[in-house]
């Protein structure tokens, strides 16, 4: 008789734990949800339910390499964007209870709708793919893509005759490229290698592999110090000029209210970070530091201007000739010169 008591009560206790876990991971869920579109900010505390917290030993938040008890959201921990985590909560009747949850971080400050005049139009031919794009003064040096069309272009501001062009291989799918001192770096899209060419010649110099954290090389800059590159995704990789296969930091990308993924042609120039955002008329000013995007430029009108109704021939490519920024797009019959107001 006792043994039956015993075995009842037992059944009742494992039945009441059953209970107030599926409360707790419930409760979890719905604020970790109610909170994934408006998000957090850097110093913010994880305020959870009163289900969680009166039934938690501990908790802790694990980010697959690490792990934190503090319930701030704190950037050695944090990027700015969407966090893949896993809540880890060991309950005080000693269970532990694992869920997943996106915690997304977002700059404190808005980032500012800049403006910019256009100054002049110079001619582009419509037939490159412009996938990288960069000036010294009045040279413009062009990466183009596509299997079978991909080349690396010299030509001079208000030509559309190249003065220098090296054909890629019918294998590769050129995209970004950079100037650093007399040589030009080029990523890939999806052959997992890059190439170093001499500036003034063209001549091949070498090739890299790709990081393998990079899935697909998009976009290249160079900020002075390191290379920085783009995959699709939200993340800045800055790359050790003298091995580009090594990435040096990765940073994340965000505004006050948005992650920015598909980030592709990029631009550095006095200190902040210019980059398209593949398939939108926009090119985001970034804080190299921080990854926050603190301003906005709307190419909108321009788009519609030279895209000949094919949404494929988005807005990309940034360069700067002097203070004044030089656009332009896949296919565009045009390049731009705006004054940054």
């Amino acid at each position: 008789m006792r043994r039956n008591i015993l075995t009842g009560l037992a059944a009742v206790l494992l039945l009441v734990s059953c209970n107030n876990n599926e409360k707790m991971l419930d409760s979890l869920a719905d604020y970790n949800n109610a909170k994934e579109a408006k998000g957090y900010h850097f110093g913010d505390k994880l305020d959870l339910p009163k289900e969680v917290t009166d039934h938690a030993e501990s908790i802790s938040i694990s980010f697959g390499d690490k792990e934190t008890a503090n319930l701030v959201v704190d950037p050695q921990f944090f990027g700015l964007g969407d966090n893949e985590v896993v809540f880890v909560i060991k309950t005080k009747n000693g269970e532990t209870l694992n869920q997943d949850a996106t915690i997304n971080v977002f700059a404190k400050s808005p980032e500012q709708n800049l403006s910019y005049t256009i100054l002049a139009d110079y001619p582009h031919d419509p037939t490159f793919f412009v996938e990288g794009f960069l000036a010294e003064g009045n040279t413009i040096y062009e990466s183009d893509g596509l299997k079978g069309a991909s080349q690396l272009i010299k030509y001079t501001l208000g030509s559309t005759t190249p003065t220098m062009v090296k054909k890629q291989p019918a294998d590769i799918f050129s995209e970004g490229c950079a100037i650093v001192g007399d040589k030009i770096y080029q990523l890939t899209y999806q052959n997992k290698i890059g190439f170093v060419y001499h500036k003034n010649t063209l001549e091949k110099l070498s090739e890299f592999p790709l990081p393998n954290v990079i899935g697909e090389g998009w976009g290249l800059t160079y900020d002075g110090k390191n290379l920085i590159a783009t995959d699709g995704s939200k993340n800045l990789y800055f790359l050790d000029t003298d091995n580009p296969s090594k990435v040096v930091k990765t940073v994340s990308v965000a505004g006050n209210t948005e992650t920015y993924d598909k980030l592709n042609e990029l631009e550095y120039h006095h200190g902040f970070i210019y980059a398209n955002v593949w398939f939108k008329p926009v090119i985001l000013k970034i804080n190299p530091e921080t990854g926050e995007v603190v301003g906005k430029f709307d190419f909108t009108q321009i788009t519609k201007e030279n895209n000949q109704g094919n949404e494929e021939n988005v807005l990309n490519g940034i360069a700067f000739k002097g203070e004044n920024m030089l656009v332009t797009g896949k296919n565009w019959p045009k390049i731009y010169e705006v004054a940054i107001k």
